[in-house]
């Protein structure tokens, strides 16, 4: 049996999840009080870059009905209330969209609707709202950037904060959520609040170990590259485990609960010297870019021709929330360097002076030195050999390892990944 679920705040989150429980089979109620927006996705046009989503929402037909009209959702066996959470440059949140949310969905439903804040939001929250609304549930949420409708269609597991973790989940919650056939985990509020959390703390240690070790193979002559598998294949670490290295910490998500630890931590007078760590890490590594091209052109660096590929914070995503692209791009304008940038998805405009082109040939024609930022699957493409031709310098700054090593070698350009000494054609 299908169960009709309510989406109530269509950003990233909602919009994906919406999505992706009316392509498993679900009637969905999608509502968002900007009726322009609520427009342009009845109309086909998804308002974030995900991959798949225009074909998805086209798939899912009838069973997914966009509206700006919150009594809709009155009709609903279940509804997420699905806000993004803003933060600041501090990684501090912004939950009144959630509040503000919240009071809608209550409105427009009653106290005694069946309501989980999918949202994140601190250790806390739900409880504080809990008072008057005996079936408020919060669920964390698997919103990746680029793998969001993946993510969504094919959960790994359900982890669901409960007032009363002991009693059973409320019948269509636990029908919706079975559907989806991955392990659900019930548990007090803070405890799924602080889930969340959790794991994406997991997920920073393995990023700042990855950097921390790939950092030293750039010094001693090791390749991070052949360690990565040594350490997939040991169980106690895996072959999913995030050691890739790369430009520290982007995209919000984390930063957000980081702050939140140590927020917490000095609340409650724990100790959080770990977690200052991996901010240090993270600002170090993103830094990265910047110090080669500033080591390697010295003072040609001021009026330079730099080219940036890639502005988003990471590949299949619009997002350029802290991203190490944009760092790099206003340390070159501030060193008096020209900075001509291409990315696929990010068109801009954006608030510094980059001049944005429309194809990577023409952010590269000309250049002294390109910067790969952002590793779209079409920058793989790109041909060493004709880098050298279009380019007046030879450097290539390649955290990802885009272009094969010895292929920039041949064509006469020197080389900089993360994770490996630099391949050195002898001019920069």
């Amino acid at each position: 049996m299908t169960v009709t679920v309510g989406y109530a705040g269509l950003t990233h989150l909602g919009l994906v999840s919406s999505v992706g429980a009316a392509v498993r089979g679900h009637e969905v109620v999608a509502f968002d009080a900007d009726g322009e927006l609520v427009a342009r996705l009845a109309g086909g046009v998804p308002s974030v870059s995900e991959p798949r989503l225009p074909e998805a929402m086209a798939e899912s037909g009838e069973r997914l009905k966009f509206t700006a009209d919150p009594a809709a959702l009155a009709g609903c066996d279940l509804v997420y209330v699905a806000p993004d959470v803003p933060t600041d440059d501090a990684g501090r949140s912004d939950t009144g969209p959630v509040e503000d949310m919240l009071s809608t969905v209550f409105s427009a439903c009653g106290d005694d609707a069946l309501v989980i804040v999918l949202s994140q939001v601190s250790p806390g929250f739900t409880r504080q709202h809990a008072g008057p609304h005996p079936n408020l549930y919060y669920q964390v949420e698997t919103l990746i950037f680029g793998r969001a409708l993946e993510r969504t269609t094919e959960p790994e597991r359900y982890i669901v904060g409960c007032a009363d973790p002991s009693r059973p989940l409320p019948g269509k919650m636990a029908e919706f959520l079975e559907s989806f056939g991955c392990p659900i985990l019930p548990m007090r509020y803070e405890s799924a609040e602080l889930a969340k959390i959790a794991i994406n703390c997991m997920l920073v240690s393995s990023v700042s170990a990855a950097n921390t070790l790939a950092e030293v193979c750039e010094a001693i002559g090791a390749d991070w590259s052949e360690i990565i598998p040594a350490l997939q294949l040991d169980r106690r670490i895996g072959p999913y485990a995030y050691l890739k290295p790369g430009l520290g910490i982007s995209g919000g998500n984390l930063e957000r609960d980081l702050a939140t630890v140590r927020n917490l931590a000095a609340a409650h007078t724990t100790d959080a010297g770990v977690v200052a760590a991996w901010q240090d890490n993270s600002c170090r590594r993103k830094a990265w870019a910047g110090d080669v091209l500033e080591r390697e052109l010295g003072d040609r660096l001021s009026g330079a021709r730099v080219a940036v590929l890639g502005l988003a914070y990471k590949e299949n995503t619009h997002s350029v929330k802290n991203s190490p692209a944009l760092v790099l791009a206003e340390r070159l304008i501030a060193a008096g360097a020209r900075v001509l940038a291409f990315d696929p998805v990010v068109t801009g405009p954006l608030d510094m002076d980059i001049d944005i082109v429309s194809s990577a040939d023409a952010a590269v024609e000309q250049a002294d030195a390109v910067a790969i930022m952002t590793p779209w699957p079409e920058f793989a493409q790109i041909v060493a050999a004709d880098l050298a031709t279009h380019m007046n310098g030879r450097l290539i700054v390649d955290p990802y390892g885009m272009i094969v090593a010895a292929e920039a070698l041949t064509a006469g350009l020197t080389h900089f990944r993360l994770g490996v000494q630099p391949s050195r054609s002898g001019v920069t």
